[in-house]
């Protein structure tokens, strides 16, 4: 079972504010005393932007819906066929639809021997696959029979996730860039200080290495994807910045990539390429916050040229990698 964030079932304001509803009120995304987050989720938060969010789900819309169900069932198809007959491929978002419930019930009535759950999200975070494997289990634990089941927790450092992005960035001429940003989705500071056991996040050196205790931290993660794909297409570190995009307020990890974006083409950067390796699909935060967004922000201080480097969406080399971490 390949497992998305989700998406609204339409680009409606009443459909974008259940959507918005039902991811919010989730504790491990606002991690927030229960009382807390209802007030700020559903007297704040979904009530002043669903009618803004709406516009900006339009602007990504196609007749066949969203991208993530587009690309989601894309490969889904694709990995099936990889895989062949011995295995059953399903799709589930961990809200709205396709939704885990019915996907899982799905896989209970096929009695399957095994079940693998590979969230579509190559760093973990609790509130993106720590989100997915604890609602999986809950539902689960309601089965009489429950089948051996495995959880796929992370492959930012996959041979093949990497070799697709390298694969990918073959169509750009690196030297044609002033710089580059890897940006990242961002998190609140206090969830990923919440990973250790011992001191917090700023404790430990997640910029430059991954240790067993920073092993499961999602910066560390991060600026490890991005020095990895690095590697693979040969920028050296004085070239690129690690950033974290889509905060929500002061108190996230930085540095903010809109602000990196403003702050390059204030040093006089003409052109500089955006990689989002947290995204598997282009969706919202790709297409519009980096190639949209970001482009009016960088023009309007000097800049010329954001160029968004699509993300993996349904390349072979990353259903080859889909097909290796299932079979593995």
């Amino acid at each position: 079972m390949l497992v998305n964030l989700g998406t609204p079932d339409e680009p409606t304001v009443g459909k974008v504010r259940s959507y918005l509803s039902q991811f919010l009120n989730d504790k491990r995304v606002i991690d927030l005393p229960w009382l807390a987050r209802k007030l700020l989720v559903n007297l704040i938060i979904v009530p002043f932007r669903a009618k803004g969010s709406s516009k900006i789900y339009k602007q990504v819309w196609t007749d066949q819906g969203s991208p993530i169900i587009i690309y989601g069932n894309k490969i889904k198809n694709l990995l099936q066929d990889a895989l062949g007959d011995e295995y059953g491929v399903h799709l589930a978002m961990r809200y709205k639809n396709p939704s885990l419930p019915d996907a899982l019930n799905e896989m209970r009535e096929h009695n399957y021997s095994k079940i693998i759950v590979l969230p579509l999200f190559p760093q973990y975070a609790s509130a993106t696959s720590g989100s997915i494997m604890e609602e999986v289990m809950r539902i689960m634990s309601k089965w009489w029979v429950i089948p051996e089941t495995r959880f796929v927790g992370q492959y930012y450092d996959h041979p093949l996730f990497l070799s697709a992005w390298k694969s990918i960035t073959g169509k750009y001429s690196l030297n044609e860039y002033d710089h580059v940003l890897f940006s990242f989705h961002g998190l609140p500071i206090r969830q990923v200080d919440k990973v250790y056991l011992n001191g917090k996040c700023e404790d430990h050196n997640c910029e430059e290495e991954i240790t067993p205790e920073n092993q499961y931290c999602y910066k560390a993660t991060c600026y490890a994807t991005a020095r990895l794909i690095a590697g693979q297409i040969g920028i050296d570190k004085s070239k690129y910045t690690v950033c974290f995009q889509s905060r929500l307020d002061k108190d996230w990890l930085e540095p903010f990539s809109d602000k990196e974006v403003i702050r390059l083409a204030q040093e006089g950067a003409k052109k500089i390429l955006v990689f989002s390796p947290a995204f598997i699909a282009d969706c919202l935060e790709t297409i519009v916050e980096i190639g949209i967004e970001y482009q009016h922000l960088f023009e309007e201080h000097g800049g010329e040229k954001v160029q968004l480097v699509e993300s993996l969406n349904d390349h072979p080399q990353w259903i080859a990698c889909l097909a290796d971490l299932v079979k593995n």
